[in-house]
């Protein structure tokens, strides 16, 4: 059974490297004709990925508002308990924001924010989401979902970096609601 496994697994990492060098191979311009000049050319468009984002110090922003109104009037948000300490290091970067105060207890929040925050060691990533949810409704007004890189870094200096683009992201969301 391991050796089928096995087996399946170097099929699989055969076809997608077959597929990835056919996929570069389709990207190279044909000698035949020159490759235009980038400052000639007008702006590409992307059908299907929507208007380029300015990229972040972090990467792409990777959060979605739900409900910008309701956003707007969170000041205190109560945290569940996540995976790899996630919770913690979340605490402590939303108090540094000096936007939202951390509360003790659901009932005194306006939002409770919950996610996962799981590491794979054989895929050498940390993914994490988190949701912000309105106390009273339970309906979601914020999610973010993060793909962080391990070793390197290791898994707390991965946790610790996705907490702060959490909380970037957060109050970011928030100013730009504000200005709407």
């Amino acid at each position: 059974m391991i050796r089928f496994a096995l087996a399946l697994y170097a099929c699989a990492l055969l076809a997608l490297s077959s597929a990835l060098s056919a996929g570069a191979q389709n990207d190279k311009p044909q000698e035949d004709k020159p490759a235009p000049e980038q400052h000639d050319q007008a702006p590409q468009k992307r059908p299907t990925l929507g208007p380029p984002t300015e990229s972040s110090p972090g990467g792409p922003h990777s959060s979605t508002t739900t409900d910008s109104r309701k956003l707007i009037r969170v000041h205190k948000i109560y945290l569940e308990n996540m995976d790899n300490h996630l919770s913690d290091k979340l605490m402590e970067d939303l108090a540094k924001s000096g936007r939202f105060q951390i509360a003790a207890d659901a009932k005194d929040a306006d939002a409770v924010m919950r996610g996962t925050c799981f590491d794979s060691r054989r895929l050498r990533s940390l993914h994490s989401e988190v949701f912000l949810s309105d106390r009273a409704s339970g309906s979601t007004i914020w999610q973010d979902s993060i793909l962080r890189p391990l070793n390197p870094p290791a898994l707390a200096k991965a946790v610790d970096d996705t907490a702060l683009l959490i909380a970037q992201h957060l109050t970011g969301d928030v100013q730009e609601a504000l200005r709407k």
